[in-house]
């Protein structure tokens, strides 16, 4: 591990990427096939491969408990010596004391042998394996000690990129692709392949191992190993869109978990992107893509979704009805995200939340069916075979609105907006997809038939818990500019874009897919802590807490670390550091004086910040020096913002 830890060194000391690279590639060379499979991993920022469902579940305060015990530092110290270096792992590698390796422990606490005593320098695989013993230890005193055995054997070198890689992130200037070059570089094969195998391996350790053995074109996909999702460009506008494709293919842009299933006969399992399997948070999903006529993997977001109840039908049903985001009826809506986590991350799910909470898997891509690979088909074919395996699954079953949607779009009166996408199915029937409507022609209330709020049935059940996305068409700004207010009006973010002649390439992003949201209207909020940053914003103030006004109280509301210059963090470094109310170390409660315009996605409730509400994926749009704190937004402004989401 100790040319590991050295060659991570030498590639952080250089900002050129070609000699990154090289030091890479002669690392790998110079170490066993295995060795440099598991070091790859490691050098990707992971201690597993990304399709295993092994986590260490260990804390930064028990790492910091950790090394402030190893090193005999006090508290004030170790946070100084964060300032100064940014990072946990650089830390570790400054203040513990320097020890030789192997160390005086013989066998882990567990009677495993110690990584270090089969020789004089403990390897990438011996510390994986050292990794998979704390990810298997139970609670937060057992995996301490491990933690503690395992940096007591080895250098303070050697322990700064091993809590590096605990954390996820080396901080040296290195990403996957670059270990996919310098892969390529070290066995002499064509980068393109190696990225191609990587991407259906998910495993940038086994793909080494297919390079040094010249068999990178063996690399297969296989079921029930995640690989990367296909990811989408952001577009400013509506003409910033089309000016990539003459006639786009637009589906809605849902608010919820990306996830892929991976289905097989009655085993289905479902992924998101980061690759960790969701399935028990979901388990009535599972249900809804069982009787495939062949094994598949697709490409979907899951949903929470509310229906219709006779007692209390929701605020804009007329909007809705007029949705073609529906399963078996024309019923209910997307919820908004904050419902959604309710459910994430839960591995026991009680019917009281199903029902309280239910959701859907809506499908939009498919990637694999049968023993065929896909990707390299364009969107319209993988849009016919997607149809195709819903329309053939045995029940339960998938169903469309067929009848619904034909009654809607009998009267649609925008006839450039009127695309249908067909297949034919083996039953005869057709799926279809249609435009959006005028608001003079949406159904009425009169038009929707009612359900209970729950499907009562296993059948009703399954085929409520599968959506097939509905795809329209756009050629001009104001058909896009529609499209885009019919998709906010039934609950989703925005668009997505796509070139109907674009291939899936999963793990990147590029211009054929594009996503077009808008951010709601900003709010003037007041700064009241600040915290110091990592990476290249080492030692200034740069993530700040910001709050709303109610009455005479603040009430934080979120936080955000983008959106201002260097020179403006600066600047505010040198205020917050005058200014400051409370030094806690990491964040300083800072007087609040300082007033920001902040935009975001949309808002959720929340038991985080005292306000009662958080705010999803904010940025500082600008400094507002020209208004005092009392003339920030207050919480009603915020709470009439989240309103007017659909809550």
């Amino acid at each position: 591990m100790l040319r590991f830890a050295q060659t991570a060194d030498s590639i952080a000391a250089t900002t050129k990427k070609l000699e990154k690279i090289r030091l890479l590639a002669d690392y790998f060379r110079s170490v066993s096939v295995d060795e440099a499979a598991v070091a790859a991993v490691f050098f990707s920022g992971r201690p597993f491969p990304m399709w295993e469902e092994a986590t260490l579940q260990v804390g930064g305060s028990l790492l910091w408990r950790i090394v402030s015990e190893l090193s005999g530092r006090s508290e004030a110290e170790l946070t100084t010596a964060y300032r100064e270096h940014g990072d946990l792992g650089a830390v570790t590698g400054a203040v513990l004391p320097d020890r030789e390796s192997p160390s005086h422990h013989e066998n882990w606490s567990d009677g495993r042998p110690h990584p270090s005593k089969a020789g004089a320098e403990s390897t990438p695989t011996a510390i994986q394996q050292a990794f998979r013993s704390i990810a298997t230890a139970r609670g937060p005193a057992a995996k301490g000690a491990l933690v503690r055995q395992l940096l007591s054997s080895i250098s303070p070198l050697e322990a700064k990129y091993i809590i590096k890689i605990m954390t996820g992130d080396l901080r040296i200037g290195l990403k996957e692709s670059l270990v996919e070059e310098a892969i390529a570089k070290a066995f002499g094969v064509p980068v393109k392949n190696v990225q191609r195998a990587n991407m259906l391996l998910g495993d940038i350790g086994e793909t080494l191992k297919f390079a040094a053995e010249q068999r990178l074109a063996a690399a297969k996909m296989r079921l029930f190993h995640p690989i990367g999702f296909m990811l989408a460009s952001p577009a400013e506008s509506a003409e910033d869109a089309l000016a990539y494709f003459q006639n786009a293919w637009v589906e809605d842009k849902y608010d919820g978990i990306r996830a892929q299933a991976h289905c097989s006969g009655d085993v289905v399992r479902f992924f998101s992107r980061t690759r960790d399997e969701i399935t028990e948070s979901f388990p009535e999903l599972p249900h809804a893509l069982r009787g495939l006529p062949r094994d598949a993997i697709l490409d979907g977001e899951i949903m929470a979704w509310s229906y219709l109840t006779e007692e209390d039908p929701p605020e804009g049903l007329e909007a809705q009805a007029s949705s073609p985001v529906q399963s078996k009826s024309a019923t209910g809506r997307a919820l908004p995200f904050g419902a959604l986590q309710q459910r994430l991350g839960r591995k026991k799910v009680s019917e009281k939340l199903m029902r309280d909470v239910p959701v859907t898997y809506v499908a939009f891509d498919v990637f694999y069916a049968g023993d065929e690979l896909v990707i390299d088909r364009p969107l319209r074919e993988r849009a016919r075979i997607l149809e195709q395996l819903l329309a053939e699954q045995k029940p339960p079953h998938h169903r469309d609105t067929e009848a619904q949607r034909r009654k809607i779009s009998s009267r649609e009166p925008q006839a450039k907006l009127d695309f249908s996408f067909q297949a034919e199915t083996s039953r005869g029937s057709v799926a279809e997809s249609r435009g959006p409507m005028a608001e003079s022609t949406l159904p009425t209330t009169a038009d929707v038939r009612r359900t209970t709020n729950f499907p009562t049935t296993d059948d009703e059940r399954h085929a409520t818990n599968l959506i097939r996305a509905p795809v329209f068409q756009a050629s001009s700004p104001a058909e896009l500019n529609a499209l885009f207010d019919a998709a906010q009006a039934r609950g989703n973010e925005g668009l997505m874009i796509k070139d109907p002649e674009s291939f899936y390439t999963p793990g990147r992003r590029g211009k054929s897919w594009l996503k077009l949201k808008r951010e709601m209207a900003t709010l003037d909020v007041v700064v009241t802590a600040a915290e110091y940053g990592h990476g290249k914003r080492i030692g200034v103030l740069s993530d700040y807490t910001f709050a709303v006004r109610d009455g005479d109280r603040l009430l934080n509301i979120g936080k955000a670390c983008s959106g201002l210059t260097d020179a403006e963090i600066a600047e505010m470094t040198k205020w917050f550091l005058d200014h400051t109310i409370e030094d806690q170390g990491f964040r300083r409660l800072v007087e609040p004086k300082i007033v920001l315009e902040v935009a975001f996605n949309n808002m959720m409730k929340s038991d985080r910040h005292s306000s009662g509400y958080a705010l999803r994926f904010p940025r500082i749009v600008r400094l507002r020096p020209d208004k005092l704190p009392e003339e920030a937004d207050t919480l009603a402004r915020a709470v009439e913002l989240f309103k007017s989401q659909g809550h």
